[in-house]
């Protein structure tokens, strides 16, 4: 059985104080690796190391500026060091990244405890016009050795149907997606959540922060679609345990033992014209060898 042990870390930043902050997560990740020492994996909300303040709150309008900075970098070297100190996966939300150009990028890494930072994606869809960093480019996904493939994205990602096609074409089993939403559309970010585990039959991980500086409710979406847990609006953990090998089963047998679109699209695909890519459907090498 392949299963991979995650813990969704519900919380808040300290409002415009990097540094209490940084001692703030650190602490909790500790508390994971105490507490639940099966636990192979943590993720919490988007830009929490950036200690934004909540939506209405007065803020520096150059704070993006001011806490951007490289990837890799003195924070992502702290970030590493705490996963081998814990011997965790942690993906720590998502980070101002600062490239050497002075743009400014909407980052997730993965960092592994072995081998430090070992995925980076970009932000593909900023939440515009309100959100003021430069999109990304391409899609990541990176590989838990014994576990299974994960990809990542982050909060309105999700609401594009081509991210998590895309991560599941790559052969993303779980998605990974940090989220930070103080507004009332979170109830469709959730519709979206199931939707894109349900369709592509992968996990879905969506981690927000907690009240006051989200609504809340992260949670864990089955390949079939079915929210495993969800959390309320304060500061909570969601810990679960991930079984890989139903991703598998899902694809094979489908979705309820019924609905089997990546089978479907391996099939008839490439006879499919997609006008608005200018191209038709290849088929993932891990569904051909299906």
């Amino acid at each position: 059985m392949r299963t991979l042990a995650v813990a969704a870390v519900q919380t808040v930043p300290v409002p415009l104080d990097p540094e209490a902050t940084w001692e703030r997560f650190a602490t909790q990740v500790r508390s994971v690796r105490e507490l639940f020492p099966h636990v192979q994996l943590v993720v919490v909300p988007e830009l929490l190391l950036a200690a934004e303040p909540p939506l209405l709150a007065e803020a520096p309008a150059d704070w993006m500026q001011q806490v951007a900075a490289p990837i890799p970098g003195p924070l992502t070297d702290r970030i590493c060091a705490l996963a081998a100190e814990t011997g965790l996966w942690l993906v720590p939300g998502s980070l101002y990244e600062r490239t050497g150009d002075g743009t400014v990028h909407n980052t997730a890494v993965a960092v592994s405890p072995q081998d430090g930072i070992v995925a980076r994606y970009r932000k593909i869809f900023p939440w515009q016009p309100y959100e003021k960093t430069a999109p990304g480019t391409e899609f990541t996904v990176f590989d838990i050795p014994g576990a299974g493939r994960v990809g990542l994205a982050i909060c309105y990602d999700g609401s594009f149907p081509e991210t998590v096609r895309q991560l599941a074409w790559l052969g993303a089993e779980i998605v990974i997606q940090p989220t930070l939403t103080p507004t009332r559309d979170r109830e469709m970010e959730l519709v979206c959540a199931r939707a894109n585990a349900w369709t592509n039959q992968v996990y879905v991980v969506n981690v927000n922060a907690a009240d006051p500086a989200g609504l809340g409710g992260s949670a864990v979406v089955d390949p079939e679609g079915l929210v495993r847990q969800q959390a309320g609006p304060g500061e909570e953990v969601l810990v679960d345990v991930l079984d890989l090998d139903a991703v598998t089963r899902v694809r094979r047998y489908g979705s309820t033992g019924i609905n089997r679109p990546w089978a479907q699209l391996a099939r008839y695909g490439g006879s499919i014209e997609l006008p608005m890519y200018g191209g038709t459907f290849r088929t993932p090498a891990w569904a051909a060898e299906e």
